[in-house]
């Protein structure tokens, strides 16, 4: 189902009177993720999260992020993943993750997960360490893509967004492997909920670490999403727009390989 939304808009140009079409926009709406802990006879639930995304996936999403915050691990520690039908004031705006009894939570990490923020004032070498703390050692494995394929992923990721071809307002990640398939494709207005979403996808399959696979992202690269790939096992991201400088150094200390600027058969490779 698309998620988008019906509006009247008037149109203006600057040889023609304003005329009065429709036009439909990318649906944007707050996601809470709670988290359902403890044992069986004392079972509490706590909100760790809210992003403001598309919905759909909305259980890929939550999952991506919870891995990528490395709160979770393996799909056998969650019992369930659903909305919250009962909180009638939110419209399905809810989504609650049981974990398993067993399950241990980093309440202080979820607490401090907005340090890959561009805008929280850490420096670089700062949120540099903090991810290596969690992947401990650089990618490796011998995956390897023609450069004629990664030419060839802008027009594919296109083509596989459906919501942008009626609204032209979301952000897209793929998976692909090294012919050049799309094994996985999702979207969202955010461009890390889309990566989230995606990662949500394969962790939920069983797929990851993703060491077998490249990423397309239809936007810019900032640091965040470099951690996001590193998290999952990605050895290769590429991205229509520019990386930041973070995103390069933070790719090197991976040793994953980074392009920017993929769109008319060229791309700069960073690393």
């Amino acid at each position: 189902m698309l998620a988008v939304t019906p509006v009247t808009i008037q149109k203006i140009s600057q040889s023609h009177e304003p005329q009065e079409h429709s036009d439909l926009l990318a649906v944007e709406e707050p996601l809470e993720i709670r988290l359902g802990f403890g044992p069986a006879d004392d079972r509490q639930q706590r909100s760790v999260a809210v992003t403001m995304r598309t919905p759909g996936h909305d259980e890929e999403l939550a999952l991506g992020f919870l891995f990528t915050e490395n709160i979770l691990s393996t799909p056998s520690q969650i019992i369930s993943v659903r909305h919250c039908v009962t909180d009638s004031e939110k419209k399905g705006n809810v989504l609650r993750v049981e974990l398993q009894p067993d399950v241990k939570i980093d309440w202080q990490r979820l607490e401090r997960h907005s340090y890959t923020a561009s805008s929280c004032g850490i420096c670089g070498k700062t949120s540099i360490e903090a991810v290596q703390s969690v992947c401990q050692k650089p990618l490796s494995g011998n995956f390897a893509v023609d450069s004629e394929i990664i030419h060839t992923l802008p027009e594919k990721l296109r083509a596989a967004q459906r919501t942008f071809a009626y609204t032209g307002g979301l952000h897209a990640a793929a998976l692909f492997d090294e012919t050049g398939q799309l094994r996985l494709v999702r979207e969202d207005i955010g461009r890390h909920n889309a990566l989230d979403k995606l990662i949500g996808a394969a962790f939920w399959q069983g797929w990851l670490p993703l060491s077998r696979f490249g990423v397309m992202v239809s936007g810019r690269v900032a640091f965040e999403l470099v951690q996001k790939c590193w998290m999952a096992g990605v050895p290769l991201l590429a991205a229509v727009g520019a990386p930041s400088s973070l995103a390069v150094e933070l790719a090197n200390e991976a040793g994953m390989t980074l392009l920017g600027f993929v769109r008319e058969n060229r791309f700069n490779q960073y690393n």
